[in-house]
């Protein structure tokens, strides 16, 4: 307690008459502006929030951010769900997942990958706009734009197609941008620094571009894949192509891996503004649907933003005997070594053996969409804890916890 004064110097004071200590501090905080280490920044949060009113100003955003896609959603009959973060089997997604154990159950369990698998047993059972906010994990390297867990929201909806999952993106990304901005347009520095020769103009007008998949490969390479894509003869023909033009793509060498791969080098990097890769082959897409009038394609897009995907979604495969199929083919990619390939899901294919109706199906990465908004090009800049490698004490305290831990249930996946 006091009252308001000014020293000696005149700097504004306050004259104590009480003094009650409400919070222990005992180290002395960082001068303003001098906290510029990004180790310390990111491990020490709490110190960036205290220093940094812009890094406050991030997270605000992105709460905001959430709260409009959340609203936007229900506006439209949407109904939020929660879905288990841990299950037996880790599908929705070509990625690679953590695993854990189940001391009661006496079996691996897995992080989820992606939600969708159980959301459209929603739809199956009757609930046709479904969506859920949450987060993912994926056992995965970090860079720039992955993190081991990130927050997606994906979302299902009963009697519509891609056709109207486009139109849905390009009204919430553009009502979004307007609403925070009051204008279409935003500028983003893709290395950090404010420099005219270093800055995309992005422009979220309607409508977005769409660009074919294999058709603008073949354009820009002056080249026509072998039919079907599925062939051996495409498969060699794709290796010698990656040899020819000196493109590394990690092995199994997949015919979906090296066709991702070409996409990532001739395509992606172009797409500054919102723009949709359309229309993948069926061997990249085992839960899409078959194009209604392209053979060998499904009814698939990407939405990419600042050459970085934000948005994948397409019309929902909904026939079991085809979706078991491309779950098998799948396992066999599995069983050459790529990790990234779903499993088999018996479950979910005896879902759909109950009828999923027509169904098209949506998920966005909100962390990516948040980086876009707030200019920052690390995606730990958005994230409160993002993963970081240990310091020795946190090893040390790692190693006195496993060792209470029977660590012959901590086993690994076949």
């Amino acid at each position: 307690m006091g009252y308001p004064s000014r020293s000696k110097t005149g700097e504004l004071s306050i004259i104590p008459q009480k003094i009650e200590l409400l919070a222990p501090c005992l180290h002395m905080l960082p001068f303003p502006g001098t906290l510029k280490d990004i180790e310390t920044r990111y491990r020490s949060r709490y110190l960036d929030l205290i220093l940094h009113d812009d890094v406050t100003d991030n997270f605000i955003k992105r709460s905001r951010v959430i709260q409009f896609i959340r609203r936007f959603f229900d506006e439209r009959g949407f109904l939020e769900v929660e879905t288990p973060t841990m299950s037996m089997l880790a599908g929705g997604a070509t990625a690679k997942p953590f695993v854990t154990y189940h001391n009661d159950l006496g079996i691996n369990l897995f992080l989820r990958v992606a939600t969708e698998l159980f959301l459209k047993q929603l739809i199956v059972g009757g609930i046709e706009k479904v969506y859920e906010i949450g987060k993912n994990f994926r056992n995965e390297g970090i860079d720039l734009t992955h993190n081991p867990e990130f927050t997606a929201i994906e979302a299902y909806w009963a009697y519509a197609d891609y056709y109207d999952l486009i139109e849905m993106t390009e009204e919430l990304l553009s009502s979004m941008v307007y609403h925070f901005f009051g204008t279409y347009q935003i500028k983003f520095y893709p290395q950090g620094k404010a420099t005219p020769e270093n800055c995309y103009d992005i422009d979220f007008t309607p409508p977005y571009r769409r660009i074919p998949m294999i058709e603008t490969l073949e354009s820009r390479l002056n080249i026509t894949f072998p039919r079907p894509l599925e062939s051996n003869e495409c498969h060699e023909f794709l290796k010698k192509l990656l040899e020819d033009n000196r493109i590394e793509c990690t092995p199994p060498l997949t015919t979906a891996r090296m066709l991702d791969k070409l996409v990532g080098e001739y395509i992606e990097p172009d797409l500054i503004s919102p723009a949709f890769i359309t229309d993948h082959p069926q061997l990249m897409s085992p839960l899409a649907k078959y194009h209604r009038s392209k053979p060998g394609i499904t009814e698939r897009f990407e939405l990419f933003i600042a050459g970085k995907e934000v948005c994948n979604a397409y019309t929902e495969l909904n026939d079991p005997f085809v979706q078991r199929s491309l779950f098998q083919d799948q396992a066999k990619d599995r069983a050459a070594g790529d990790e990234e390939a779903q499993p088999i899901d018996e479950g979910f294919c005896e879902a759909l053996e109950h009828g999923l109706p027509p169904t098209a199906g949506w998920g966005m990465g909100i962390d990516r969409l948040v980086m876009f908004l707030t200019n920052n090009n690390n995606i730990k800049e958005v994230i409160l804890f993002p993963a970081m490698r240990p310091l020795e004490r946190d090893r040390l305290a790692q190693a006195q916890q496993l060792a209470t831990v029977d660590l012959k249930k901590l086993n690994q996946p076949q």
